[in-house]
């Protein structure tokens, strides 16, 4: 309860259980806010994802909710290296980082809010937003009201059209292929230098890279790990991208499409990809790996974050590709700006205003610089200016330098802030 001659505490219902929401709750409720977390999977979020890049900025956020990540949260990472097709490596670059794992991050994030805050199974059908509150209803028949309505809800959105109705993300024009390789069976194929480096190979129009990250239950010991790889490969939206999301009964998946419904047809084909373009080390790593992940490729940057009482942040509001890796860093700190923002200015239409006009131009940065480094993932290219900035971005220097996380937020400060 409120003490004597204070206001009582504002109230924000938070729609998504991931990364964002739980942010989000956090640095609201440090700022003396009340919170609820509502996530409309029924079950609890764990295994999803995969490994993590981790930068200074996430592990700073981090310390001022309170949380540790100073140990046990990742392995470090001191090298990048490019591989080439025969399995010499042919660039090398000191580059220190940590990598960790969704479910690291998330459970560490989890456990901070507590569970009293935080409700699976609550699904937000519709949203009113009055003079001064949100009312938000759930698939249950029940509703709530608060203050404040943050839609962390992520890529899938639903509560986007209420803030920008008519917009959703596009198709960038390749997929990803994700998974993890247990490293009993990984390193005795590649080398302890190469497993515990950054690695790149750089088949044409295509990128594939790994790093080690922790093993199950966050297990650090050497021999315990996993290779966390993602391979980028162009898939045409019209002829490839349907084959790639149709399942073995002929269903056709929007979207993105379970693991374990992959077709054959597809799986062989990866299979082939593998023996054709990567290095034979490489290669007989991947022979390991029982379930890949495919992921299609989008973005989106919204021309609003804001409505009076509704705040997007995440990838709610910008859907970034993954080559910046920064989408849980991004998620972070348009939290911690939405804290500040209401910190600073009881008003809440104004907070909103102040947090929009601070964090669009970041994410507006963020899209365009994922949309530069994913420009060489195709295979044509519509002028000789575009052919020879995917030159540029293929060459193996520049991919490891220029892929180097948020570089590009010290090349540009003025966005930094």
């Amino acid at each position: 309860m409120p003490q004597p001659n204070q206001p009582p505490s504002r109230r924000a219902i938070i729609a998504g259980g991931s990364m964002g929401g739980l942010y989000a709750a956090l640095c609201l409720r440090r700022a003396g806010w009340s919170v609820d977390v509502y996530e409309r999977s029924p079950i609890p979020l764990v295994g999803r994802g995969a490994g993590i890049v981790t930068h200074p900025e996430m592990r700073e956020g981090m310390a001022r909710l309170g949380i540790d990540a100073s140990r046990d949260f990742g392995v470090p990472i001191e090298t990048r290296c490019v591989l080439a097709r025969d399995g010499r490596e042919i660039a090398r670059r000191p580059y220190p980082q940590i990598a960790t794992s969704w479910n690291r991050l998330f459970a560490m994030l989890r456990e901070a809010l507590g569970d009293a805050a935080y409700h699976l199974g609550r699904e937000i059908t519709g949203v009113n937003e009055a003079e001064g509150a949100v009312t938000v209803r759930f698939a249950d028949g029940r509703s709530e009201t608060a203050d404040l309505l943050v839609a962390a809800d992520g890529f899938r959105s639903s509560l986007r059209a209420h803030v920008c109705p008519g917009v959703e993300p596009t198709y960038a024009g390749y997929v990803a292929w994700r998974g993890m390789i247990d490293e009993r069976f990984a390193s005795p194929a590649l080398s302890p230098d190469l497993f515990a480096c950054f690695a790149f190979v750089l088949p044409p129009a295509e990128q594939f890279l790994a790093y080690p990250v922790a093993g199950p239950g966050n297990d650090l010991r050497v021999g315990h790990r996993c290779w966390n790889i993602v391979w980028y490969r162009p898939a045409d939206e019209t002829t490839e991208l349907p084959r790639l999301l149709t399942d073995n009964t002929g269903k056709r998946h929007e979207v993105s499409i379970p693991p374990p419904l992959i077709s054959k047809a597809v799986l062989a084909d990866l299979r082939r990809a593998i023996a054709d373009l990567l290095p034979p080390q490489v290669q007989a790593a991947m022979a390991h790996l029982d379930q890949p992940l495919l992921q299609p490729i989008y973005d989106f940057a919204t021309p609003r974050m804001a409505t009076r009482r509704i705040a997007l942040i995440g990838d709610a509001a910008f859907v970034v590709r993954p080559h910046v890796g920064a989408g849980v860093t991004k998620a972070a700190e348009d939290a911690a700006a939405l804290a500040e923002a209401l910190g600073a200015e009881p008003d809440v239409p104004a907070a909103l205003a102040a947090f929009e006009a601070r964090r669009k131009p970041m994410g507006d940065l963020f899209v365009a610089r994922a949309r530069h480094l994913g420009a060489h993932l195709k295979r044509f290219y519509a002028n000789e200016a575009e052919r020879l900035a995917a030159a540029r971005n293929a060459d193996p220097m520049y991919a490891m330098s220029e892929t180097a996380q948020l570089d590009f937020l010290r090349e540009m400060p003025q966005f930094a802030t």
